[in-house]
């Protein structure tokens, strides 16, 4: 049952404390300990005391939701226990802060910080006869994998092996945050802050094949790693542009830093791009790169932006975004070719372009999958566990066709948090735990200062019911196929996704 937030002021002093009887059992408010934020919550008898703010962006945890002994936060999902302060989901993967909490004359004191609960930590893994695990990227999929046997306390070898030139590192401000240049390359890094102690990472290294009878995997530089069980999370690859022109330098992919390396050397000032494209990159891309200074224009086949994913009234809403902020659109066009620095348009438009960014989706990487005969059909199909059609390996992330916790056909999902919380799955269904893939699928697009935010699945939704004024930012929209709500997206909401994320965990 979801709990709310009770009566109480939501700031309060906790150095002097706060009267017992004004502080009813499911209540939480926040306030502050000697100069640091946190959030205290009663259950029962029982008074918890965590940090305020969540370990991934920082989202305020007073404002998320409570459930039992958890909090959600309301930003970008993230879930941690109220009891030890650890992060049970992601995309947050380091514990919060807490403090001892005491009754003294009828009044709830939060008290000394108490040391974090991080986990078990990583135990030994000396000797021939413990187990190995290899995982085969070094994406979100993998990392959170990886770092969950760490803090589970896995007592076996673990190697990753990523074709990647970068430790892991948030994909996802690539196209926001890291092109607008709101954040550098030292802030994008996962294992900077949680470390991959026991975990031997291995980048530039690409994997060749799998070797299922042998139980090893074959590198490309000719070397092979065995393994005990295996989890292959592989990604996806950018799909590029089949163009005259498109091998030019100017016309660049976004998947990697090294591509978003590439693209910011590019820029200058007024630099004038077109973004091939109106989904998830290129339209965060866009917004990214008018906040720079350029000068951008969106080139896209389709009549609405996003609007198959989000229905059409979100869409408006982002177009209009975009264009007040200098954006301009030439919509129902494809780019024919790139030539002189131009880009050339299917009606003969020519658009002067100092760079073209291609965001023209992604293809799920089962290329080893295939080659190794797992059972490959618009991704590698994987049970609810992530195990695939070999007892011994796992999949997640991109290439994992899963069972939709929502329906009865299984899906594939390209999106980060899906991706971080199947790898946390298959981390622990390798150890031998019962673990089972069942979350809503989450998602969220930042596009200016605008957070759009998706809860389900809905693949092809055949009604559309819109809660609130799209035009003012402030709405939600329910997706439905045949009568039923299949997925729910939210613009200056951030409550009701997180309701809607807890009615579908509920069914």
């Amino acid at each position: 049952m979801t709990d709310s937030h009770g009566a109480y002021p939501r700031e309060a002093d906790l150095d002097a404390g706060v009267p017992l009887a004004d502080f009813p059992d499911g209540a939480t408010l926040v306030g502050e300990v000697r100069g640091e934020r946190v959030l205290l919550a009663r259950r029962g008898s029982e008074f918890l005391a965590v940090g305020a703010r969540c370990t991934h962006l920082g989202g305020p945890l007073g404002e998320g939701l409570v459930v039992e002994d958890t909090v959600r936060c309301p930003w970008h999902h993230a879930c941690f226990s109220l009891r030890t302060g650890r992060a049970l989901e992601a995309p947050a993967f380091d514990a919060l802060p807490r403090w001892e909490v005491r009754i003294v004359d009828d009044r709830v004191h939060v008290g000394e910080r108490l040391a974090p609960d991080t986990g078990k930590g990583l135990g030994a893994h000396d000797g021939d006869a413990v187990e190995r695990i290899v995982i085969v990227g070094g994406g979100a999929a993998g990392f959170a994998a990886a770092d969950l046997l760490r803090r589970e306390g896995f007592s076996g070898r673990v190697t990753m092996l990523s074709d990647d030139t970068d430790p892991p590192y948030d994909r996802t401000m690539l196209s926001k945050a890291f092109l607008q240049g709101a954040k550098k390359e030292g802030e994008l890094g996962l294992a900077d802050d949680h470390g991959l102690e026991g975990v031997t990472l291995r980048l530039s290294t690409r994997v060749a094949a799998i070797d299922r009878e042998g139980r090893q995997v074959r590198l490309v530089d000719g070397g092979a790693i065995p393994y005990d069980k295996l989890l292959l999370a592989t990604g996806g690859e950018p799909r590029t542009p089949g163009m005259p022109g498109a091998d030019h330098e100017a016309v660049r992919l976004l998947r990697s830093l090294d591509d978003a390396r590439a693209i910011v050397g590019r820029l200058r000032e007024g630099a004038r791009v077109v973004v091939m494209g109106a989904s998830f990159i290129g339209m965060e891309a866009a917004a990214a790169l008018a906040k720079r200074g350029c000068a951008v224009t969106v080139v896209a086949p389709q009549d609405r932006p996003m609007a198959k994913v989000f229905g059409e009234a979100i869409s408006d809403m982002l177009r209009a975004l975009h264009e007040e902020n200098g954006v301009a659109f030439r919509l129902g066009r494809t780019i024919a070719a790139f030539a002189d620095g131009e880009a050339v348009l299917d009606d003969g438009t020519r658009l002067p372009a100092d760079l073209v960014l291609a965001g023209i989706g992604v293809s799920p990487r089962t290329d080893l999958a295939e080659a190794a005969g797992l059972d490959v059909e618009d991704g590698v199909r994987v049970d609810a566990s992530m195990r695939t059609s070999d007892p011994a390996i796992w999949a997640a992330g991109d290439i994992a066709r899963f069972p939709d916790p929502q329906g009865a056909d299984p899906i594939r999902v390209e999106h980060w948090v899906v991706a971080q919380r199947q790898g946390q799955t298959a981390a622990l269904a390798m150890m031998g735990r019962v673990a089972a893939y069942d979350d809503p699928a989450f998602f969220w697009t930042k596009q200016y200062d605008l957070s759009v935010r998706y809860v389900g699945h809905a693949s092809a939704p055949d009604e559309i019911r819109v809660e609130g004024d799209p035009a003012a930012r402030d709405a939600v929209v329910h997706l439905l196929e045949e009568g039923e709500v299949r997925a729910v997206a939210t613009a200056g909401r951030d409550a009701d996704a997180l309701e809607a994320s807890e009615a579908f965990r509920r069914g």
